[in-house]
């Protein structure tokens, strides 16, 4: 596999570097009425979409730990995976759009896309590589019918 580093430790590394950017570069700063809701909000989001993906994993008895999906016992296809192929990840999206909106900089905005490509190239990728090999045209068919981000 070609994974570094764990996906918690990517998201704290995008996190520090959107705090530096918002700190020592900050472009253009904001702030508007409903902000800090809205911080919440994108936090909730995230919590809440990345619960539903530990839950039905721990529902069909299979791993959660993204350095070793070849441990993988089962095809997770049902709750929040008809809609996203990756919704821990994708809490983590919300968790740092959350923490954007936080900085108020727009510069912190930079780390986001700079996450996604991590994540598509160097985890995401990978797993969906051994997930091949292990589930074959099953998970090739729910490829196919499930975003992977959505």
């Amino acid at each position: 596999m070609d994974l570094k580093l764990p996906p918690p430790v990517v998201l704290l590394i995008t996190l520090g570097g959107m705090y530096l950017l918002s700190q020592y570069w900050p472009l253009w700063t904001f702030t508007f009425w409903g902000q800090f809701l809205l911080v919440l909000v994108f936090c909730l989001g995230g919590t809440l979409v990345g619960l539903a993906g530990v839950m039905s994993f721990a529902k069909e008895r299979t791993t959660v730990d993204p350095r070793n999906p070849h441990k993988a016992s089962s095809l997770v296809t049902s709750g929040i995976y008809r809609f996203s192929r990756n919704p821990m990840y994708l809490g983590l999206v919300l968790f740092l759009i959350a923490a954007f909106i936080y900085l108020s900089a727009l510069s912190a905005l930079v780390m986001i896309p700079l996450f996604i490509f991590y994540m598509n190239n160097f985890q995401i990728g990978p797993e969906e590589d051994v997930l091949e090999a292990i589930f074959g045209e099953e998970y090739r068919q729910y490829c196919e019918q499930v975003r992977r981000w959505c």
